[in-house]
């Protein structure tokens, strides 16, 4: 090879995995985002005036239109191509955070919230899809994916740290200003760094009607769980509301089922590894959004810490998922992704069961430390695998749809499993406060005895992954692969 022709491949190379690092730093705003505003809820709802069971709205209305609209954004990027896409999300994503800094009321706030999700679910399938085309299957994909995988995890706990320190120091407002920096540098490099790419030959139909029915349906799914602690299980109003739900979400199959070109081919679910990983993913953000929200109502509301401690003692486990997303990517490539990820979703759900022991005078040694470090090997090792298997056998003009699935599945796990766990929680709440007559000594148990109850039914969904775990990802995986294509990249 030629002096010109080396340095072209070096070249190449480099601008390759700069490019990673811009998706990366893009995938962490985005996943950021989800977990900043956890540490940051008891200041929003004082500020704002939000009610108790309104304010998961501020999590679930961003989750929602993300998981919601993600593969309405996996299409749009894969037609009228990527990193242009890719561009205009972080331009809304961008946008919306300002308006969430400078939101006056709970209702301003809802409708900002919802509108970074829809800049989420634009970016987060388009940088994915890049990195998808951009690195090819076998070893170089799965470091990319581990990359990936590990900024997913960093993100979730990073968040917390950062919006306790953001609210603690600066104000509320500043967990969303602060993306603003980071997108527009984002968007000034891309053209530089990422090239052009789209689905040559596709079908340019985007399948409105059933990114319409498909996030209408969830949401009023989501809605309709929350709005049992005023309306009760069995009322009306929530039959029809969940009826409502059920047959929107019927109508989005039926929608698939017809099209000419579905926003979701359902024949993609033929791939066995990619099914199991999104009902593990789904299940897997359910018990894990749901985990730092709890947690950080608990160290606040009960233990009292501010928001800036609550957010160091989220330190550990911040380290301890870096760590074990790191581990895990070789451990994928040398064991596959089954084995391992099964072992992340064990240690997950002992993490949380670990936290139905919390007391209302507990302490950070022995209430928290241990489940932090049994959750956060679990997540470490969890979310990397998942994204493999997800991605494993996935033709390239489909990209932009596996990669929107899966991430699809773990937004919507999040909305739904905060929505489900905090009506058990509040449901559990109002009871024992009710059974004390009311009294005002008797909110903090009583606080502390619904986030018990909520994170029993977290773990059981994280048991739920782990049998989905064993029982859908096949034994010779993409890890396997990539472990056998090492040797002859070596030489």
């Amino acid at each position: 090879m030629s002096d010109d022709e080396e340095y072209r491949v070096s070249s190449t190379d480099s601008r390759k995995w700069i490019a990673l690092v811009l998706l990366c730093a893009t995938q962490f705003l985005v996943v950021l985002d989800v977990a900043i505003v956890n540490v940051a809820l008891p200041s929003i709802q004082t500020a704002l005036d939000f009610s108790q069971e309104n304010l998961q709205w501020v999590v679930s209305a961003y989750t929602l239109t993300f998981g919601g609209l993600l593969l309405l954004g996996g299409r749009m990027a894969d037609l009228l191509g990527r990193r242009r896409v890719f561009m205009a999300g972080l331009v809304v994503f961008s946008l919306a955070s300002l308006a969430c800094g400078f939101a006056q009321t709970d209702t301003v706030l809802i409708i900002a919230r919802a509108v970074q999700g829809i800049g989420a679910a634009i970016i987060s399938p388009a940088a994915l899809s890049i990195l998808v085309t951009t690195f090819e299957e076998g070893a170089e994909r799965n470091k990319a994916l581990g990359i990936w995988g590990a900024i997913a995890g960093i993100g979730g706990a990073a968040g917390v740290l950062a919006g306790g320190i953001l609210t603690d120091s600066l104000g509320w407002e500043w967990i969303f200003f602060v993306n603003v920096p980071i997108g527009l540098a984002v968007i000034a490099l891309i053209p530089r760094y990422i090239d052009e790419s789209r689905a040559e030959g596709a079908t340019r139909n985007f399948d409105v009607a059933g990114a319409v029915s498909v996030t209408a349906g969830l949401a009023l799914l989501v809605y309709a769980l929350v709005n049992t602690d005023s309306a009760g299980w069995l009322s009306g109003e929530t039959i029809a509301l969940f009826a409502a739900s059920i047959a929107l979400i019927v109508a989005f199959v039926v929608i698939e089922f017809r099209a000419a070109a579905p926003l979701l081919p359902l024949g993609i679910f033929r791939l066995r590894s990619l099914t199991g990983a999104n009902i593990v993913g789904l299940l897997l953000g359910a018990a894990v959004f749901a985990m730092f929200f709890f947690l950080s109502l608990y160290m606040q509301q009960v233990l009292g810490y501010s928001a800036l401690k609550s957010g160091f003692a989220y330190l550990l486990v911040a380290v301890v998922i870096i760590l074990a997303a790191g581990a895990s990517q070789a451990l994928v490539t040398r064991f596959g992704t089954k084995m391992i990820l099964a072992i992340g979703m064990a240690l997950l759900t002992a993490g949380l069961l670990y936290f139905t022991q919390i007391e209302v005078g507990g302490s950070y040694l022995i209430d928290l430390v241990p489940g932090f470090l049994l959750a956060g090997v679990g997540l470490g090792f969890a979310f990397v695998p998942v994204s493999i298997a997800a991605l494993q056998g996935v033709r390239p003009h489909e990209a932009g749809v596996a990669s929107g699935l899966i991430n699809t599945s773990q937004q919507i796990g999040g909305a739904l499993g905060i929505a489900i766990l905090s009506t058990i929680a509040t449901s559990r709440t109002a009871s024992v406060v009710t059974d004390a007559g009311g009294a005002e000594s008797a909110i903090p148990g009583a606080l502390t005895e619904g986030f018990q109850y909520a994170f029993a039914v977290g773990a059981g969904m994280a048991v739920i992954g782990l049998i989905a775990t064993l029982l859908f990802l096949d034994r010779e995986d993409l890890g396997h692969e990539a472990a056998e294509s090492l040797p002859a990249e070596a030489n």
